[in-house]
């Protein structure tokens, strides 16, 4: 499980970024992929899997 910090999500389009503790990759996040709300700034785990446009966060959990 990796960790990182909301970027931007925007809530009324479902999806934002997430920017990688370890790498500062950014990955994209899509609301299906949470398990709790999230907002800018907030610090969370993450799991990666593989989407139509390279790695998405999912399972995204606040910390």
């Amino acid at each position: 499980m990796k960790t990182g910090t909301v970027k931007f999500f925007n809530e009324l389009k479902g999806f934002g970024f997430i920017k990688d503790s370890e790498s500062d990759k950014e990955f994209f996040v899509h609301a299906s992929g949470l398990v709790d709300r999230i907002k800018e700034g907030d610090e969370v785990t993450f799991d990666l899997e593989e989407g139509r446009r390279g790695m998405n966060a999912a399972n995204v959990k606040i910390k």
